[in-house]
């Protein structure tokens, strides 16, 4: 009745289990790719920063001309206090809606990865009423 090929395990003791976590080489292999997307990261932050005072500046400027050189003229000072490089006020559309003055700018930012590598970024805002955001 007893089949002898069946091993029994004294309750003491455990079966030895497959190893679980991460090998050093898939360890090494996440680092490298976390440092390449931090690397690529802190080098779009300026941008992004850049992009975020060329939008402050324009909701500012909307309401502090009549004419379209005091309108320029604004946004020179806003650029210069803000450090904004990409664009100047002679790239800004400025024109007139129903709403009132309409300020539009498009521009470009290019960030160098490698030698020969660069991430280009397009930035482009308006002060036209935008659905969803709360101005």
């Amino acid at each position: 009745m007893w089949d002898e090929s069946v091993a029994f395990v004294d309750a003491g003791q455990t079966l030895p289990r497959n190893q679980s976590g991460l090998s050093l080489v898939s360890l090494i292999f996440i680092g490298l790719i976390a440092i390449m997307l931090l690397t690529v990261g802190f080098k779009l932050v300026p941008s992004l920063i850049e992009y975020l005072a060329v939008d402050r500046a324009v909701q500012r400027i909307k309401n502090e001309g009549a004419t379209v050189r005091e309108i320029r003229s604004a946004f020179d000072r806003y650029a210069t206090i803000d450090d904004i490089k990409s664009i100047s006020s002679k790239d800004l559309d400025i024109t007139k809606d129903a709403d009132g003055v309409v300020i539009s700018y498009t521009y470009s930012y290019s960030v160098p990865l490698a030698d020969n590598v660069h991430l280009v970024i397009d930035y482009s805002g308006s002060t036209r009423e935008r659905h969803g955001k709360v101005q």
